[in-house]
């Protein structure tokens, strides 16, 4: 008997043979790779020793040149010096509003493209590139071609910026095995190898501030589980805001409006140098140009104040959602090259009142945590640990009054698939408009669109009669997918959420905050528009009604009838929920009334011309 050779999903049909396998920080400001050898977690280096990828790239008339290599030009040739392109990944032109010295090209709506002396550079193609230069030295450093990678984002990347990132992966000849977020892949490095063996459950706050990015989560660790509890953070706010706002006071101290790109660059640098400095010392002297200043570790603290504030707050409300109190936290663990300030260290022990856990390089710990969990995807490790991200934002969709039917709510673990049953609103309805939003407010008009499309061929029926079955299933990199079908007939249309933007910071902070904020409003106003709904259903129902058997009723019964039905068509038109229901019980007397004689017309229909044999002889 011949025997059919199988393989476990993404592992080796050959047992015994190690698949190459990667995990890819891809940051802000530094991009790294690491792999698992022999059982543990390396970063690897470059040919010079280099761990860390400068994420930049510098276009010239006849090369292109990445990395360390690139970042001469940062000063000298600023416009085609591309810094910190993670910030534009599956953003729209008009939600960049930080100062930048590139000129961006495209419509407002869409993900721009930087205009080079090369010519057109997307923030995917520069990102394809920064990952193929970590693919090569991967391979350079393995000796072998990379089967698989694991890359990490941010827990709080949209659908947009995850698609994006998954784009400049396919675009580097990356098989892409999961978009991992990035507190996931710190606690994965940590918890696997230092907290597998306890039985007690554990909670961790995981504190990442990046170049570019900041996201805070808490995770527990459960026999071999790793859960999101809940996540919240900023898609904008990282260590290049801390050195704009250096560079903002250096201006005010020497009275400068303006700086052309050439001179904001060296004010940057100049910044970024002077942050990093004052770790080690408590003043550092910035010389920028042909100006000298000082700034010591007080001047310092009081102007990144406002950012460590916004990382402070996002922290407190995570600990909200996550039903915790300080006392349950086991660990803080620091990641990201921004929070090797002393001040951001200061800040996190004062609101934990606890010495934040950085035992792991905070550049290396993400790519070491993606690393670790590419060996286990790819089927050269058994270990049985379970990773469960989450949902940031709620996903649901549109039904009449502009109300918003919430199928998976935020902070749901993922992978996730929602099945919910909905109807037509209208007699002989053949097609149905599907529009998928994202936000935690009930109206529509509150939150953000993420797409829509049409189900067309429902076999026409009564309203309320056909059955159409929507699902949502949110993948382990986050991305969504809709479908829907008509039970009775099978027609079935889908959409893969693939917005040509991402959300900005402000606004996924107000998606947030709004929910909270306006709970209260939402209520109200979800009642006054469902009210509405049921009362302009029955309306139709009545007129429909009448069309048929009008003659049943007096013309005294019908002229009260219709003034019934005037009046509340009047109260529609404004807000006050207490008229609109009061002449939905005025309309109800009269129309109960009516919908009685009619079903004494169809009993005695039926029942016409039955003699009492024909219901003994049914027996």
């Amino acid at each position: 008997m011949a025997l059919l050779q199988i393989a476990e999903p993404g592992q080796s049909s050959a047992p015994h043979e190690h698949r190459i396998a990667i995990g890819i920080d891809l940051g802000t400001t530094h991009s790294l790779v690491a792999t698992v050898l022999s059982g543990k977690a390396k970063v690897l280096n470059d040919e010079q020793g280099r761990v860390l990828l400068p994420s930049i790239a510098h276009y010239s008339k006849n090369t292109t040149e990445y990395g360390d290599a690139a970042k001469p030009f940062i000063t000298t040739d600023p416009k085609n010096t591309i810094v910190s392109v993670k910030r534009f990944m599956g953003r729209s032109k008009a939600d960049i509003k930080f100062q930048h010295p590139y000129h961006l090209v495209g419509a407002d709506n869409e993900m721009p493209a930087f205009e080079t002396i090369q010519g057109r550079k997307t923030p995917v193609e520069i990102s394809a590139e920064i990952l193929k230069q970590l693919k090569d030295r991967a391979e350079k450093s393995l000796n072998n071609p990379v089967n698989g990678a694991v890359i990490t984002v941010p827990a709080y990347f949209d659908e947009a910026q995850r698609q994006a990132t998954r784009d400049a992966a396919e675009l580097a000849g990356l098989n892409v095995l999961r978009l991992l977020n990035e507190p996931t892949a710190a606690a994965v490095a940590y918890g696997l190898d230092q907290e597998s063996n306890l039985e007690n459950d554990r909670n961790y706050v995981i504190y990442d501030l990046g170049g570019g990015t900041f996201d805070v989560s808490i995770l527990r660790f459960s026999q071999g589980v790793f859960e999101v509890l809940a996540t919240g953070g900023h898609t904008a706010l990282g260590g290049d805001d801390l050195d704009r706002l250096i560079v903002k006071w250096a201006k005010k101290q020497l009275n400068i409006d303006t700086l052309d790109d050439a001179e904001y660059a060296h004010f940057l640098v100049s910044a970024r140098k002077a942050k990093e400095s004052l770790s080690d010392a408590e003043s550092v002297d910035i010389k920028v140009l042909n100006h000298s200043l000082t700034l010591d570790r007080n001047t310092f603290e009081d102007i990144i104040k406002v950012a460590l504030d916004k990382t402070i707050s996002v922290c407190k409300r995570v600990m909200r959602d996550a039903k915790l109190e300080l006392d349950d936290i086991q660990n803080v663990v620091l990641v990201g090259g921004s929070t090797r300030s002393y001040a951001v260290q200061n800040a996190v022990k004062a609101v934990f009142n606890q010495e934040p856990l950085c035992t792991i390089n905070p550049d290396e710990v993400v790519a070491i945590g993606a690393a670790i969990t590419a060996n286990q995807l790819i089927g050269n490790s058994k270990d049985g640990s379970l990773l469960l991200d989450v949902t940031p934002l709620s996903l649901g969709l549109e039904t009449m009054g502009g109300l918003v039917e919430r199928l998976i709510s935020r902070n749901t673990a993922i992978p996730v698939a929602r099945r919910q049953e909905f109807t037509t609103y209208q007699d002989g309805q053949t097609a149905m408009l599907i529009h998928v939003v994202q936000g935690e407010r009930d109206l529509v008009e509150h939150c953000r669109s993420l797409g829509r499309f049409v189900l067309r061929g429902i076999p026409p029926m009564t309203a309320g009669q056909a059955r159409i079955e929507v699902t949502f299933q949110v993948d382990a990199d986050g991305l969504l997918t809709v479908s829907a079908k008509e039970t009775t007939s099978g027609v079935h249309a889908q959409i893969d959420i693939k917005p040509s933007y991402g959300l900005s910071e402000t606004d996924t902070e107000r998606l947030l905050l709004d929910g909270y904020k306006f709970a209260e409003e939402d209520k109200n106003l979800r009642h006054l528009n469902e009210t509405k709904v049921e009362a302009r259903r029955e309306l139709e129902a009545l007129e429909q009604a009448l069309k048929v058997d009008a003659q049943l009723l007096s013309s005294e019964q019908l002229d009260l009838l219709n003034q019934a039905t005037a009046q509340l068509k009047a109260q529609l038109e404004t807000d006050d929920i207490k008229a609109i229901e009061h002449a939905v019980e005025q309309l109800k007397v009269h129309s109960d009334a009516f919908a009685a004689e009619r079903m004494n017309q169809h009993i005695d229909h039926a029942l016409k011309g039955t003699k009492l044999d024909d219901w003994s002889n049914s027996n």
